[in-house]
């Protein structure tokens, strides 16, 4: 892996950008004001070989780390080519790997981008002929390297991905119920409310509707400091040059932060199926058991459960969930999110957390902007995330025990 600066973009979800630059400045070590500005969809910063294997190790929040190897502008397909038959793909990877090309476009005069994608290809190929004589060959579905190719309406950039497998694959996860919610959303929901100091503070977190478990697993690995990739491989393992020591003192130095956390992390799910389904995903989540340990998994109704921990005087607790209600979204819309006897499940919901939660901050991912409203409840905050193509707001609301009217009048 070539040892020079390089410029690097960190794709991730819409409206987790300013959390991302956040984690990254963590990450490295830098202040904020040394990384580039947000980008919508991602964060762009000047790094080197260690930063891409930091990166990749401890990010929570970006779907991959990419290396931009070219940006130009361009007018036909044959400029693309021109472009891409520049690049020294020679100097990351050699003719025998496989490779693959994934394209996205935004205004982009072109007909056809997968006729630009193989132009791509074709440029890679003939540059590794002209060069050693052989070409590397293309694998749509296991390749060893992926390259990225984004276009504008006058400009063509080109990445070289140095994860793999997107990083929301974190190694652990082999149960899963319906539309499960990924790694790094989950991760994005957790930072979003401040999870990270909360933890280590003693705060109490209760996922009333925990699926197979992402939510609940991702906020004990954050309290017990275990990096998200230390259970897989990445596709810079694969370039030429990579030199496996340094990655594995860094994967080592991962190692050593890890400990027992005392985080109160409770999860529980209607479908007892589901809670089997995520306790055997925390035992593969963490060393020595340590993530399911830090869990206290049980099934339930989130209508009916009481609070798993009663809190001290003073105390806050933090309820957070991705309901299943709102994930059973089509095209045309989302679920009414309907009770088998018929009645609203958030009007539901907050009738019991108004009864039985006081004390408690409730947070809520839905892509129904007007849920307050369903519950009648006035939330304190909306934070905009996008999970994939869906438009989502995580609700923040204040439990403050008594009616609808009191609740308000007390937010107020």
């Amino acid at each position: 892996m070539s040892q020079k600066s390089l410029s690097l973009f960190l794709p991730c979800a819409a409206g987790v950008e300013d959390f991302l630059r956040a984690e990254v400045g963590q990450t490295l070590g830098r202040s904020h004001s040394s990384l580039s500005q947000s980008q919508r969809g991602g964060v762009a910063l000047m790094g080197d070989q260690s930063d891409v294997m930091l990166l990749n190790l401890h990010s929570r929040l970006c779907q991959r780390v990419l290396i931009r190897m070219a940006h130009a502008p361009y007018r036909s397909e044959l400029d693309i080519y021109e472009v891409a038959k520049a690049v020294e793909w020679d100097a990351w990877f050699n003719a025998s790997r496989t490779f693959k090309i994934e394209i996205t476009a935004q205004h982009s005069p072109l007909k056809s981008l997968n006729f630009a994608a193989l132009r791509v290809k074709d440029a890679i190929c003939d540059r590794f002929r002209d060069l050693v004589g052989e070409r590397p060959s293309v694998d749509t579905r296991y390749a060893d390297m992926r390259v990225y190719v984004h276009l504008t309406a006058e400009q063509v950039t080109l990445y070289l991905d140095t994860s793999g497998e997107p990083l929301f694959k974190r190694g652990w996860r082999e149960e899963v119920g319906e539309a499960p919610l990924k790694e790094t959303l989950a991760a994005a929901m957790l930072a979003a409310i401040g999870w990270e100091q909360a933890s280590s503070q003693g705060v109490p977190l209760y996922d009333p509707c925990c699926g197979s478990g992402t939510i609940a697993i991702e906020a004990a690995q954050i309290a017990c400091h275990i990096a998200p990739g230390l259970n897989r491989f990445f596709a810079f393992e694969k370039f030429d040059g990579f030199a496996p020591e340094p990655w594995e003192a860094l994967r080592q130095e991962a190692l050593a932060r890890i400990r027992t956390s005392s985080a109160a992390i409770y999860a529980s799910d209607v479908a007892h199926r589901m809670v089997d389904f995520a306790q055997r995903n925390a035992e593969r989540a963490g060393p020595q058991d340590m993530v399911s340990k830090a869990i206290h998994f049980r099934g339930g109704d989130a209508l009916q459960r009481m609070p798993p921990v009663e809190l001290a005087a003073g105390q806050a607790g933090l309820l957070i969930l991705n309901p299943p209600y709102g994930e059973r979204i089509e095209t045309g819309g989302f679920s009414k999110a309907m009770t088998e006897d018929g009645q609203d499940f958030f009007a539901l919901l907050a009738t019991h957390w108004k009864q039985n939660f006081a004390g408690w901050t409730g947070w809520i991912l839905s892509p129904d902007l007007k849920l307050p409203t369903r519950m009648r409840l006035k939330e304190s905050r909306r934070v905009p995330m996008w999970n994939g193509p869906i438009e989502c707001r995580l609700f923040k609301f204040d439990m403050v025990k008594g009616a609808a009217r009191e609740v308000k009048a007390a937010q107020a």
